[in-house]
């Protein structure tokens, strides 16, 4: 190798600690390259081996999830999205990221990007992106910093999705203070293409052109995969330069940009410029082709004229992307990009062998083989130690005689402090913010249902998208409360009709040298693994973003809830059918789908209102989930019932009131005697639907669930907007809906 200049001499291994490799990961890298790496080559293995990229603590459990289907045209792990087939020659691309350290130090640019790199995950394929979802974690909602990060982070996804043209059709916001300096935001994109014409992000050709495309290359979000790949500190704040900034009007040109390139013959593969930046595209494509490349970094377009060659290669400058071209097919590139008034420069060349070559005016800085660097390839790969914590026991001892049974009296003012506590109340102040019509030509549908519906133009078809995981059942249990996440996501789908069809995920942990953080990670893995094979979803691909938690001056760490998000897609056959949640007419009949139950475990009435924070997960049947999801699309398709609603979060009183709200109705039930009223009324068991039919469609209903051994309840009717239960007054519609809309923002002062 050419003798190196002066700022590329040997690095060192107080330097390599520095970057986050280990001294045997260090001597690997020697042992790799046969020599010290230099400096540069130390920062592209730094990245390329942290955790945000290589995955090194959690791929062995990974490649445990079930990810085979007829369903899938691209697998996980094989591309940079999933997408399933959804017939008549039509795949939907979609995937989930975090970006949850950025957020954490500068809450609106680190929310807008991450909702600008997973659109680009998905356009880059040669998908339209058609819809965005969103899952918010904060920390306690009366304490002024959550104030400053949901404002931040809120106005991060609306500004950048709203100027970008891509709804938002889903989402959910949660609190506990877990997540008071380590706020969890996940984004996911979900895209349509032609089938046959997936682009990949694979280098091929010796002798193809590498191009960049898009944006200048700056110095911000260098180190940003590092970054991510550490507990958050008092000092964390010292790392604001990793904090990428976005501009989605530049976005959105590189967007069309890409999918007319797409649509030629001259593109080879094309990757998004993520994490990393230029060293992890340029890595992974030639490792995913079994070539190599030469780069010429003194020719990527900067922002800035003093950047060292490692700033260049690390760099994680939004709206960037690495394109391979096809020989003697450059000036069609070059044209498409120069309409969009947007750079396309060849930087390089694809090579023979496994070895890429970084090059500045023509002297080579950096030499590395592709295939070390990357997932799968010689990244490294560790088994990490896990147990169970002791505090797992002494949940699951968790007694709800030990709590006292309210009377009926007590409970109406319960039900109304329950619907104005954050984590129950109407998320409205959020989601005005987001524009769910932009770009979409009526492809959205305003019916409130328990998943976003969407659109498949020139069919009769719809896609259902979901969000979900309520992270305090992950707590309690971590194997039973992923299980209930994928579960839940698939119980959103199908009340709305759909078929449940795959998931992605983004799997939020705190560190994973913690022994009880790994459990909780290994528990998730095999509950969301056990689900997902019933349910017939595989997964698609996601994320994992370890290193959630605050570190404390003391030493110790306060970890966040294990918040393993599903990102969840469902296929309508007929859109004409999409169930909505809302009361149709007062008179309709309302029945209880599943086993009736008054377990209070984990519930947000036992947690915020009684003040247990520790109890089992709520009571869940996965069996009897399956069955359950059967009968409401079997009802739904028959057209049997007119709304259709799961019980979630806040149990069965806040499900009936956020179906009365939408048209001013109201409800009169009866409970059940041999059941604990609050734990009727607000307790969160699983595997239960709350439905509205017309009196004569008993029969046919009866039938239908007989058919599939579902248990039906009527629990009694729609009225004209008084709420009673068991003849006692509860309120009307109208007032406890005011108090609803209003305690999300009176909580936080908004």
């Amino acid at each position: 190798m050419p003798t190196m200049t002066a700022s590329q001499a040997p690095a060192t291994l107080a330097q390599a600690k520095d970057m986050g490799l280990t001294p045997d990961e260090f001597a690997a890298i020697e042992k790799i390259l046969g020599r010290i790496p230099n400096f540069t080559e130390m920062c592209i293995y730094s990245v390329m081996w942290s955790e945000h990229c290589s995955y090194k603590n959690s791929i062995k459990w990974l490649k445990t999830l079930p990810k085979d289907g007829d369903q899938m045209l691209v697998k996980a792990g094989e591309e940079n999205a999933g997408i399933i087939d959804l017939g008549d020659g039509i795949g939907c691309a979609f995937k989930i990221e975090s970006h949850n350290h950025p957020s954490a130090i500068e809450p609106y640019q680190g929310a807008a990007t991450g909702v600008g790199g997973i659109n680009r995950d998905i356009f880059t394929m040669g998908a339209r992106p058609i819809a965005q979802l969103n899952s918010l974690r904060f920390g306690d909602p009366e304490h002024p910093r959550t104030k400053w990060l949901v404002e931040g982070v809120v106005k991060g996804i609306g500004d950048y999705g709203n100027s970008f043209g891509i709804p938002v059709v889903g989402g959910e916001v949660f609190f506990d203070p877990c997540y008071q300096v380590n706020p969890l935001v996940n984004a996911m994109s979900v895209g349509l293409l032609d089938a046959d014409s997936i682009i990949s992000a694979t280098a091929k050709g010796p002798g193809n052109q590498v191009y960049i495309v898009g944006s200048d290359t700056g110095k911000d979000g260098i180190q940003g995969a590092s970054f991510a790949s550490k507990d958050i500190t008092e000092d964390s704040a010292n790392d604001l330069p990793s904090v990428q900034v976005g501009d989605p009007f530049q976005e959105k040109l590189l967007m069309e940009a890409s999918l007319e390139l797409a649509k030629t013959d001259a593109v080879v593969g094309m990757q998004d410029m993520g994490a990393a930046g230029i060293t992890c595209s340029t890595s992974e494509m030639s490792a995913a082709g079994d070539v190599g490349m030469d780069i010429h970094l003194d020719r990527v377009p900067l922002r800035q004229a003093d950047m060292e060659p490692f700033e260049i290669l690390l760099s994680e400058s939004q709206e960037r992307m690495l394109v391979v071209v096809a020989q003697g097919k450059e000036k069609i590139v070059e044209d498409i990009f120069a309409k969009w008034d947007l750079h396309a420069v060849p930087i390089g060349e694809v090579t023979e062998g496994d070895t890429i070559n970084y090059y500045v005016a023509d002297e080579l800085v950096a030499q590395v083989p592709a295939s070390t660097l990357v997932l799968g390839g010689g990244a490294p790969v560790y088994e990490r130690e896990y147990e169970e914590p002791a505090w797992f026991a002494e949940t699951q001892a968790f007694d709800p005689s030990s709590v006292p049974v309210p009377t009926l009296e007590e409970c109406v003012e319960l039900s109304h402090d329950l619907i104005c506590l954050p984590n129950i109340a109407s998320k409205k102040w959020v989601w005005e913010q987001y524009d769910s019509m932009v770009g979409t030509l009526n492809r959205t549908t305003n019916r409130p249902s328990d998943a976003g519906v969407v659109s498949v133009r020139g069919t009769k078809k719809g896609l259902a998208l979901t969000v979900d995981c309520n992270a305090r059942y992950v707590q309690a249990d971590p194997e039973v409360g992923t299980a209930i996440a994928v579960s839940e996501a698939a119980r959103n789908i199908s009340c709305t009709g759909a078929t449940p069809s795959a998931i992605t995920n983004c799997l939020n942990f705190g560190n994973p040298y913690n022994k009880e953080v790994y459990w909780q990670f290994v528990g998730a893995i095999k509950g969301m693994s056990r689900a997902c094979e019933k349910f017939n979803t595989p997964v698609t691909g996601g994320n994992v973003s370890f290193y959630n938690q605050t570190a404390n001056a003391d030493g110790t760490a306060q970890a966040v809830f294990p918040t393993p998000t599903i990102g969840m897609v469902g296929i309508i056959q007929d859109r004409d059918k999409h169930m909505s949640l809302n009361f149709k007419k007062k008179g309709d009949l309302i029945f209880h789908l599943g086993d009736m139950s008054d377990c209070i475990n984990s519930s947000e009435y036992l947690a915020n209102m009684v003040g247990v924070k520790n109890s089992p997960a709520p009571k869940f049947n996965l069996e009897s989930e399956v069955a359950l999801h059967a009968c409401i699309r079997d009802l739904i398709d028959k057209r049997l019932v007119n709304a259709a609603h799961d019980v979630s979060d806040g149990g069965l009183f806040t499900t009936l009131l956020e179906m009365a709200m939408p048209e001013m109705l109201g409800f009169d039930i009866v409970s059940d005697d041999e059941l604990r009223i609050d734990g009727f009324l607000f307790g969160e068991a699983q595997g239960r639907i709350i439905v509205t039919l017309s009196e004569q469609d008993q029969d046919d209903f009866f039938d239908i669930c007989d058919e599939n051994k579902v248990s039906a309840v009527l629990l009694g009717h729609v009225t004209k907007g008084k709420i009673e239960i068991d003849e006692q007054h509860f309120g009307f519609t109208s007032e406890l809906r005011a108090y609803y809309d209003n305690g999300f923002e009176e909580a936080l002062d908004l």
